[in-house]
């Protein structure tokens, strides 16, 4: 598993490269275009990609802005670039719970004897990410009441809130952070926000 480790490094620093994945999400529609007409299901992911795009498109130049040619096609680039880029990362979160999921069934089921090798480094994770908890432990409290009170409570419940909640949560807090920036842009700069979002809706 080391040797997977170390192995694997150097892949997922490039991986995690903005630049590396700009380029990629590029080549794949590059390839989109280009290999299109031989494979049925790789053109209707193209045309499907298209449709989305344009529809866009259309919809930015009609409600929003009135698109020129130069702005239309970085806008028609811009968008293309992002609708892959979320479709890559939507495969990508996929693929690791999926990875994920089977590497639990594997150590739960002993497949292969891995059960030893990933316990050992999910515990070095564990303790590695409970070190900074330990380091502001005041003396006076007892270790096992500080983890139940912070890291492992004693109904095992996790000691965040749910995923919906924090989903509404970060949702609020880009709504907020939008409206107050447009606020701000209409009042203290010649950018009239939102008397020219309230004239186009």
């Amino acid at each position: 598993m080391g040797l997977i480790r170390l192995i694997a490094a150097p892949i997922r620093r490039l991986a995690g490269s903005r630049l590396i994945q700009l380029a990629v999400v590029v080549a794949l529609i590059l390839l989109l275009e280009n290999f299109s007409g031989n494979r049925p299901l790789i053109s209707e992911i193209a045309d499907a990609l298209d449709k989305a795009v344009e529809g866009t498109v259309q919809l930015v130049s009609d409600h929003l802005v009135r698109l020129r040619t130069f702005s239309k096609s970085l806008l028609t680039d811009s968008v293309m670039i992002v609708y892959v880029y979320v479709a890559c990362l939507l495969a990508f979160t996929v693929l690791r719970f999926v990875v994920m999921r089977l590497i639990d069934v594997a150590g739960l089921t002993n497949f292969l004897w891995l059960r030893n090798t990933i316990a050992r480094e999910r515990g070095i994770a564990a303790y590695r990410a409970w070190l900074p908890l330990e380091r502001i432990r005041p003396a006076d409290c007892p270790q096992q009441v500080w983890e139940e009170q912070f890291a492992w409570p004693k109904d095992n419940k996790p000691p965040y809130p749910p995923l919906h909640r924090r989903i509404l949560r970060e949702v609020l807090a880009y709504v907020i952070l939008i409206v107050l920036v447009a606020v701000l842009l209409q009042l203290f700069t010649p950018f009239p926000v939102l008397s020219w979002i309230a004239a186009r809706f």
